[in-house]
């Protein structure tokens, strides 16, 4: 078990060695869209790559997320044919929708472990943000969601 603090400076090296290991600039929350990211997490047990729709508009949420589903089976075989979809995911203190991949197994704790983490991390990242350019437009455009 780590303390808080020395937790915290491991996360924090992680992610300077992951910047090194693949120095350029990802995407993430620069989609222009409000409410709309692509991110990174890691933590003791599993890392994730994932598309996550934060709009506290249910409505706006869900067509974002209708969007996506739309695009289900382009995302799954052509980018991630692992990727899960969630509508409502309940967080402490929002709901919030995801669409991710993850990789079990593997530590953020466990510098033996970043390698594969790294290469997780960028790859899925790559092919997510791949996927989300080329339909960027698409999936902004929600006032033609219902038409």
């Amino acid at each position: 078990m780590f303390s808080r603090e020395e937790s915290q400076r491991i996360k924090h090296e992680f992610w300077i060695a992951f910047a090194e290991a693949y120095p350029r600039k990802w995407l993430l929350y620069d989609t222009k869209i409000k409410d709309f990211s692509l991110k990174f997490f890691v933590d003791n047990k599993h890392a994730e790559v994932l598309i996550a729709i934060e709009n506290r508009d249910e409505q706006k949420r869900y067509a974002y997320f209708d969007k996506l589903l739309s695009l289900k089976s382009i995302l799954l075989e052509d980018h991630l044919p692992e990727a899960i979809f969630e509508r409502d995911v309940y967080l402490e203190n929002k709901t919030v929708s995801r669409i991710w991949v993850d990789k079990f197994g593997v530590s953020v704790n466990k510098r033996e472990d970043w390698p594969a983490i790294f290469d997780f991390l960028a790859e899925k990242m790559a092919a997510l943000e791949y996927f989300f350019l080329e339909f960027s437009d698409y999936i902004a455009d929600i006032d033609s969601a219902s038409e």
